[in-house]
């Protein structure tokens, strides 16, 4: 059924029917080529790989349809691929289970980056974002649409005043209709909720995540799929190291850099999953405001004065952006005939905790020992990577698991005499 539902996504796809979206309508969106590439990009914030490499393989079974990567002659700068620094072109082939273990071995031989490179440093303690390109696959894309187009009457329109996210009149309200918000992408089963469990430890983008967050980061908010229809209400800016509204530091947020080590104590993620063209609209930023230190004049947060400083950067279908919520960001009203679809996702370091989805309300059919557990379905399906990243806070040292280089996992602890010290004066085996 998958093969089936992603091989009709991609045929409709390449005829780029596009029709009308109903303001507040759940249905399916108009009919878009989702796997358009470019081979440039407008936005300043991408840069090419120069860091280490390594075959990463997958503990997990991937799934039988699988993208061969055809190296074209044109030649592409200035952006991060998960493929090789040239320009790549993708053939996609449907295999059956039994002849996709060879394509499989080759995509899970795949080179991939084992730390982030000098240049992505770079521009992301300048700018307090980047954008990732190609991370997901176009069968993944097409697979992920699947997945929504599955579920998408169970998507909740903001439609409440008190839920609207910009003034109306401003430019990030659009023409008004309110943005649609998706949970439960990762308990939708296995076969539909794979792709969405994929950004936890994905190879292209556990080098950043260590980079940004450090060793044993975790997931901090559960993901969900937004989408907005055309002239769907967008966010006023927001965020900051320093309040961009009331001035005052907020550590919660907070970005640093001591000694070329850069953390975030929040981390965004945004896959996106239909192209963001210049003008469309959608996710935008101040591009080096994690940095700031005084709050901003009136009117700019709503768009409205000083928006020349305001950039909507523009990405791909599968690209990632990694943003600082340090960085004051927001979202531009929705302006393209197709229905924009992204998923957020939030990471902390191994020490934060901002959200609190992590907590059972009272541990009863826990995944785990104690009441510290995400909703059970979040457990199905995942690879020992996976799971670490889904570990409560607490410090690398105090036995959390951390993701190596080769994908494989590590557990950090003291000495198996200190443990049973703990345990003897404590009682417990966490103190």
């Amino acid at each position: 059924a998958l093969l089936t539902t992603s091989y009709m996504l991609l045929l409709q796809a390449s005829r780029r029917a596009i029709a009308p979206a109903a303001a507040f309508s759940t249905c399916a969106p108009p009919l878009h080529n989702y796997l358009s590439r470019s081979t440039s990009s407008s936005s300043p914030v991408t840069a090419a790989v120069a860091a280490p490499t390594a075959s990463i393989k997958n503990s997990k079974k991937t799934t039988s349809l699988f993208v061969s990567p055809q190296p074209t002659t044109t030649s592409s700068t200035n952006q991060t691929s998960s493929s090789s620094a040239s320009s790549t072109s993708f053939s996609t082939m449907a295999t059956t289970s039994d002849d996709a273990s060879s394509a499989n071995e080759q995509q899970q031989q795949q080179q991939y980056p084992i730390a982030m490179s000098e240049a992505e440093r770079y521009l992301f303690d300048l700018n307090g974002y980047i954008i990732i390109r190609d991370v997901l696959t176009p069968d993944q894309i097409a697979a992920a649409h699947a997945a929504i187009d599955a579920h998408l009457t169970d998507a909740i329109p903001r439609s409440d005043p008190t839920l609207r996210n910009a003034v109306e009149g401003s430019p990030m309200y659009g023409s008004g209709p309110p943005r649609l918000d998706l949970g439960g992408i990762f308990e939708w089963g296995s076969a539909e909720s794979e792709v969405f469990k994929s950004i936890l430890a994905h190879p292209r983008l556990v080098p950043l995540f260590h980079g940004l967050l450090g060793k044993g980061y975790r997931l901090d908010h559960i993901p969900f799929v937004l989408m907005n229809n055309k002239g769907g209400e967008g966010f006023q800016l927001h965020g900051g190291t320093v309040d961009c509204v009331s001035g005052d530091y907020n550590h919660n947020l907070a970005y640093t850099c001591h000694n070329g080590s850069i953390r975030s104590s929040l981390l965004g993620c945004n896959v996106m999953l239909v192209d963001h063209n210049p003008g469309d609209g959608g996710f935008c930023v101040v591009p080096g405001s994690h940095k700031s230190n005084f709050k901003m004049p009136e009117g700019m947060v709503d768009g409205i004065d000083h928006s020349e400083y305001i950039q909507q950067p523009a990405t791909k279908a599968g690209d990632v952006v990694l943003f600082s919520e340090g960085t004051v960001h927001g979202a531009m009203g929705w302006q393209s005939d197709i229905q924009r679809r992204c998923a957020l996702y939030r990471f902390a370091p191994a020490t934060c905790g901002y959200g609190r989805s992590y907590f059972s309300p009272d541990g009863v059919g826990s995944a785990t020992p104690s009441s510290c557990t995400w909703p059970l379905k979040f457990y199905n399906d995942l690879n020992d990577a996976q799971l670490a990243v889904l570990e409560p806070p607490y410090a690398n040292r105090l036995d959390r698991p951390n993701i190596r280089e080769d994908g494989s996992v590590e557990i950090t602890q003291r000495s198996d005499r200190k443990r049973q010290h703990d345990k003897e004066v404590f009682k417990t085996k966490y103190f």
